[in-house]
């Protein structure tokens, strides 16, 4: 299976034309009527099931050795112990960093990205596979000379060379971000970016990686090259323009709204510029942002079977395609998974009897006074007769979401991105036949 993406035509003249754009935007995303004819859609490739499952199995394995290894430093040097699960060259970090306290700022894990499709920089173009990723907002691939960036016998990566792109402009600025085991890190350059084929950003600013060994192995056997960004550009980089944002300004799309649709063991399709009414059932229901950073939403509650999540303060969720898992608070992910019998393991993640599955109840996510519900049996990633809990626990400091809504709710639901009415729109999918 292969990814693909929709992008919008441009039919605009002038900046007046622009402004009323949005203002039919607006009025057409109220009356749930917006065409696909005018929108442009990348076809996203799907990772099987039990690719994912080996990437459990080896966390499990790195994490228990990581434990004995650490158990060892603490009893000789237990003063450093703590500086040790810091550094950016101790692959395990990243398993243990989770687990550490309130210092638990990662809120991605690339080896749990299931979607992928492709983006090209440059002219011609320069084609890489990407993870189009709502909870992040930058735009990077590997450069030629790039050190950590795959090999040439598996997990091979698409590099850039911008001495072949006659649009290249040289930026230069450092860049460089952190994952739980060490850093990505390159330098900031501009040209020319084309999604969906044909929808082309002029002078769009992305990072050259040099060094991404702080992926780890997620990265080096991972089939993606790179990470567009499709969150805000208050959370980007330096403040970089997103890749959307500049597609918006340039009036290269019809409407400011971008859209998913997850295949379930079938291609995906991220669409730009509008939605494609024929892949949802009913009307979309549209959720006001509760933070334009990441896309930023409150629940009400979450329920499954007996258990049933309530508070006076907001409930945060984002709503991420780059995560593949769902997340939640430690204690409440907890809760859930031993009234469905999962057990835990070293990581915080859990394992069904795949016995069970088709027994398993429902889990609900009330926002907005909607009823969001995801069957039991979809709450299962099953491969070599292990059945994974599609939760991990994870705890984020404040003003970090509770709760992330990755694949295995945008599986179920399609989902409208609206990037000027700080809008989430979501609809029941249609299932493939």
């Amino acid at each position: 299976s292969s990814p693909r993406v929709i992008k919008s035509r441009n039919r605009r003249t002038n900046n007046k034309a622009s402004i009323m754009k949005f203002i039919a935007a607006a009025s057409l995303l109220l009356a749930n009527t917006i065409a696909v004819s005018a929108s442009s859609t990348v076809r996203l490739h799907k990772r099987p099931d039990d690719e994912l499952i080996v990437a459990h199995l080896k966390r499990e394995r790195d994490a228990l050795q990581a434990k004995l290894t650490l158990n060892e430093v603490v009893e000789k040097h237990s003063s450093s112990s703590r500086k040790l699960l810091r550094g950016s060259d101790n692959e395990d970090a990243e398993v243990l960093k989770l687990n550490d306290g309130p210092e638990s700022e990662i809120i991605k894990d690339y080896g749990n990205a299931q979607y992928y499709g492709s983006v090209s920089i440059g002219s011609p173009p320069q084609s890489f596979e990407v993870i189009f990723d709502t909870g992040s907002s930058n735009l990077w691939v590997p450069k030629v000379g790039c050190k950590h960036c795959g090999n040439p016998i598996f997990g091979k990566k698409h590099k850039y060379d911008h001495s072949s792109s006659s649009t290249y402009e040289e930026d230069g600025k450092d860049f460089d971000i952190m994952y739980g085991s060490g850093s990505v890190s390159g330098y900031f350059s501009a040209d020319d970016v084309t999604i969906a084929d044909d929808i082309v950003i002029n002078s769009q600013r992305f990072a050259e990686i040099q060094d991404a060994g702080g992926l780890g192995m997620a990265y080096a056997l991972g089939k993606f090259d790179g990470i567009l960004g499709l969150g805000f550009t208050s959370i980007s980089i330096d403040g970089a323009p997103t890749v959307f944002e500049n597609a918006i300004k340039q009036n290269k799309v019809d409407l400011p709204i971008f859209s998913f649709y997850l295949g379930d063991n079938v291609p995906g399709e991220l669409t730009f510029g509008g939605y494609d009414a024929s892949k949802f059932e009913g009307e979309l229901q549209y959720v006001k942002l509760d933070a334009a950073t990441y896309w930023q939403i409150t629940m009400d509650k979450v329920t499954c079977g007996s258990y049933s999540h309530e508070s006076e303060e907001p409930i945060t969720a984002i709503v991420d395609s780059g995560t593949s898992l769902m997340t939640g608070p430690k204690v409440e992910v907890a809760k859930i998974a031993s009234m469905l019998g999962a057990k835990p393991n070293i990581m915080g993640e859990y394992t069904v009897d795949c016995a069970t599955v088709d027994s398993l109840p429902d889990i609900t996510f009330t926002i907005d006074g909607n009823d969001y519900t995801i069957p039991g049996s979809k709450l299962i990633i099953q491969s070599q007769n292990i059945c994974l809990f599609a939760f991990m626990g994870m705890d984020f400091p404040a003003p970090g979401p509770q709760w992330i809504l990755g694949d295995v709710f945008m599986r179920e639901y399609y989902t409208v991105f609206n990037y000027v009415d700080k809008t989430v729109g979501f609809a029941k999918a249609k299932k493939s036949a």
